[in-house]
């Protein structure tokens, strides 16, 4: 009887962590996504689950190893197996199992933690330390680590220099262009924030409203909360004087939320977003960006592919996030975006660090940067792709870890997507938008 009770109970418990992942970020970046924000959207073609394969038989000796990915499209997923295939022409003995659970991924993984029975190497997608830190090996005696470029470092190396994963790519999230538009409007990249709003307002004007400066989406309200997300950042992160600590203590003074809150609804108002925005969708950006009606889209540009597959010709820039206050400097989101850990209490951990250890090597890391067209975690790793040049361009700019990730707690990003879209639906106003922002907040840090 005892034993029937406590595994109805475990049940229980199982399914209630499920129901928890709703309120959750995107894994793939602000408004991303991708990733960051914006998260790609899944690949109809792609295969939640697929073996690697070796060229070989599959002898019933082999070690089989589990790995998940949040990765989503079909091409990077390919280029993910043609390493491990590779991996396993030189290891015979090893099978990898790859599984691409899309947009189930992070309810899977919370129910294998309450189980203690996780993959032997799995995605961190940007919570390696806060949330699978204690299930994480130790990776600071790998022959990569001491490559790990300065701005993704401090994202997976604790301050005992435990390093929790391999970072394959980075994300640095800031703002998609359509640089053909700014080339025929004669406008400069802007830097600050008022120059943001400057060309917004020509193109606009020029366009005869023809041209939306900015693309958003109620329906897919990670656009928006992405956007406050990322501005969070020049707001109260960023400059010299800031609140991160008030944040991290509890201290913050959330009527400093109202300036921001009313940025974007000004940017409405003014007609710098487009007028459909609480019905248009995520998946209409790659044909109206191929038709040239959209200027700028907060985060990276995951859509691109599909735009060049409608129009070839359209050139997309990206740019770091335009600085707020006077005497800053525009700035990068980002942090993991696709990585590999090893489950500490796995019984093949050898293998799997063997297998990380591959996917480290200089050539596979640059298969990786090709395939996902964004920088990857170790230094002196080679890419050549259509955004090359603009990261390139500002490998100097700072790159901070995503606002809501670090100052906020869990469940925030949620709140922040459905009221900011509230705000654009006009029914709550930037002060209320605040109050609702500190009420949440004290609420779920209490929890």
């Amino acid at each position: 009887m005892r034993k029937a009770v406590i595994t109805a109970l475990t049940v229980i418990m199982a399914f209630s962590i499920v129901l928890m992942g709703c309120s959750q970020r995107p894994t793939q970046g602000a408004g991303s996504n991708g990733s960051s924000a914006a998260a790609p959207p899944a690949d109809a073609g792609a295969k939640k689950d697929d073996t690697a394969k070796a060229g070989g038989s599959s002898g019933g000796d082999k070690i089989r190893l589990t790995v998940y990915s949040t990765v989503s499209t079909t091409a990077i997923q390919d280029v993910m197996k043609g390493i491990a295939g590779d991996f396993m022409k030189e290891n015979p003995n090893i099978q990898v199992d790859f599984q691409f659970p899309g947009t189930e991924y992070e309810n899977i993984l919370k129910v294998k933690m309450a189980a203690n029975d996780l993959p032997d190497v799995f995605d961190t997608h940007g919570w390696a330390i806060i949330r699978y830190g204690k299930y994480l090996a130790d990776l600071r005696d790998q022959p990569w680590a001491s490559k790990q470029t300065d701005t993704v470092k401090n994202v997976v190396t604790d301050k005992d220099g435990k390093v929790y994963a391999l970072v394959m790519s980075e994300a640095k999230d800031g703002i998609s262009y359509n640089a053909d538009i700014l080339q025929k409007y004669n406008i400069d990249v802007p830097k600050t924030f008022d120059e943001l709003m400057a060309a917004a307002e020509k193109i606009k004007t020029q366009s005869k409203g023809e041209i939306d400066p900015f693309f958003m989406s109620g329906i897919d309200n990670g656009m928006i909360g992405g956007f406050l997300d990322l501005y969070a950042t020049p707001h109260y992160i960023s400059t010299k004087e800031n609140d991160a600590q008030n944040l991290l203590d509890g201290k913050f003074d959330w009527n400093k939320w109202t300036p921001l809150a009313q940025k974007l609804l000004d940017m409405k108002n003014k007609g710098y977003i487009n007028t459909d925005v609480l019905t248009a969708k995520r998946s209409d950006v790659p044909q109206r960006f191929a038709q040239g009606k959209i200027a700028f889209i907060t985060g990276a540009p995951s859509w691109a592919d599909d735009v060049h597959k409608i129009n070839p010709n359209v050139k997309v820039g990206i740019m770091p996030i335009p600085s707020v206050a006077p005497g800053d400097e525009p700035t990068f989101s980002g942090g993991e975006r696709y990585t590999m850990g090893a489950w500490k209490d796995g019984k093949h951990l050898a293998e799997s660090k063997k297998l990380i250890d591959f996917f480290a090597k200089t050539e596979n890391m640059e298969k990786m940067a090709n395939a996902t067209k964004i920088p990857p975690g170790l230094k002196d790793v080679g890419s050549k792709h259509e955004f090359s040049e603009y990261y390139s361009k500002y490998a100097g700019n700072r790159v901070f870890p995503y606002f809501d990730r670090v100052y906020l707690p869990n469940g925030m990003w949620d709140v922040m997507c459905k009221t900011g879209t509230s705000l654009l639906a006009g029914t709550v106003t930037p002060q209320q938008f605040s109050e609702k922002m500190k009420q949440e907040y004290e609420r779920l840090r209490n929890k």
